[in-house]
């Protein structure tokens, strides 16, 4: 799979090693959305262009690091499509993609270490979307979205 990597500078050092762990023990493909130095940074941009990624297609799924993972996973959700889901345990990294089809999962790079990471990346990337009545609830959240489209084009100034 493409997967895209992402973290503000709070957790620059763990995503370095994270991007080695998924492209040499997982055999992903990487690509890495910044920031590259550990110098004070903004997380919302490196979340937005990150999630418009895989909502364009350019990567199929993508895992993004801040401070607490809160603010990555907010940031990434406003992109229309996109479904992403801060993790920190086994069972919450597989039903983030076999319940929710997240495409994006987020970790508190000052929450958990980097062991953590990627055990929880290994399993995260290792689940597929199962769909049954998981695929009821997730069609549900992107009517929903869909609703809140339409309502903005009908209210605008």
């Amino acid at each position: 799979m493409r997967i895209g990597i992402g973290a503000d500078h709070n957790a620059y050092e763990a995503k370095e090693e994270l991007k080695r762990y998924v492209a040499e023990e997982l055999g992903h493909e990487v690509k890495d959305y910044g920031t590259y130095s550990p110098a004070a940074v903004d997380y919302p941009g490196i979340a937005f262009n990150t999630a418009t990624a895989v909502k364009d297609g350019e990567i199929e799924r993508a895992i993004l690091i801040c401070g607490t993972g809160i603010g990555m996973a907010i940031s990434a959700n406003k992109i229309k499509g996109i479904r992403a889901a801060q993790v920190h345990d086994p069972y919450s990294a597989e039903r983030a993609q076999m319940s929710n089809n997240a495409q994006i999962i987020t970790f508190g790079g000052k929450i958990i270490g980097v062991d953590v990471m990627k055990l929880l990346a290994k399993e995260y990337l290792s689940n597929t979307f199962a769909g049954g009545n998981s695929e009821r609830k997730v069609e549900q959240i992107t009517a929903r979205e869909e609703e809140e489209i339409e309502y903005a084009k009908n209210h605008s100034c």
